[in-house]
C-alpha cells in the first residue's frame, strides 16, 4: 500500500559447487523453485519488491568504513536493473547516497543439510526491527511494541535507549491477559552485579 514506484528482483539460487549433489533425485529435491522457496532468517528473501521512498535494511555488512553494515537502515531512492540508490538513515553517515549491488549470500544455517547460494541484494523492507538489530541505532522516534515481557537481561533498556528524546518515545504494552496495560517486567540477572 506504501506509493511509489516498485521493481521485482528475483534472486539467483543453487547448489554450492563444492556440493556433492550427484544423482538426477538429489538434483530434483535441490532444484531452483526449492532453493527459492526457502525463507532463512538473515538471508534476504527469493523475491525483493522494494518501491521508492520505503525504508530498508542491510543483512550483511557491506561497507563498514562508510557505515553500511547489518543492521544500518536506508531509504529507497531509485530502482536499477543492477542496483537500488539509496539514502542512509541511521548511524554515523545520516544522509549520505550510496547504491547497493546483489551479492553472494550462503546461509550458515545448521539446519538445512546442504549448502547453497543465493545471490540478491542483502536487504530487507524493514517498518519495524527487534530490540537485537536496533542496538547502537540512535533514533528521533521510536514505538516499541510489547505483546509480552522482554526475555533477557537488558533488553528493556536497549529497547528504551534508542530514542534520543523522552517525546519521541510510545510504548504499546500488554499484559498477561491481553489487555493493554502502563506496567512491564524489567528482566534484570541479580548475579551479575553480585561482585561489582
Amino acid at each position: 500500500m506504501f506509493p511509489g514506484e516498485e521493481k521485482e528482483y528475483l534472486s539467483s539460487d543453487s547448489i554450492c559447487p563444492d556440493e556433492n549433489v550427484r544423482d538426477t533425485l538429489q538434483e530434483n529435491l535441490y532444484s531452483p523453485d526449492v532453493l527459492n522457496g526457502l525463507k532463512i532468517s538473515g538471508m534476504p528473501n527469493h523475491k525483493l519488491v522494494p518501491k521508492v521512498g520505503v525504508p530498508i535494511m542491510l543483512l550483511r555488512n557491506v561497507d563498514q568504513k562508510n557505515g553500511l553494515f547489518n543492521g544500518t537502515r536506508l531509504q529507497v531512492k531509485r530502482l536499477y536493473n543492477r542496483v537500488i540508490e539509496v539514502v542512509v538513515i541511521s548511524g554515523t553517515n545520516i544522509g549520505d547516497r550510496t547504491y547497493i549491488s546483489r551479492s553472494n549470500l550462503i546461509p550458515t544455517d545448521k539446519k538445512i543439510p546442504f549448502r547453497f547460494q543465493r545471490r540478491q541484494f542483502s536487504v530487507a523492507v524493514c517498518f519495524a526491527m527487534t530490540v537485537n538489530k536496533s542496538q547502537g541505532q540512535s533514533l528521533s522516534r521510536v514505538g516499541l511494541f510489547l505483546k509480552q515481557p522482554v526475555f533477557a537481561h537488558g533488553q528493556l533498556y536497549v529497547a528504551l535507549s534508542r530514542v534520543t528524546t523522552r517525546e519521541g518515545l510510545k510504548v504499546l504494552i500488554f499484559d498477561e491477559d491481553g489487555q493493554v496495560s502502563n506496567k512491564t517486567t524489567n528482566v534484570v540477572y541479580k548475579e551479575i552485579f553480585r561482585d561489582l
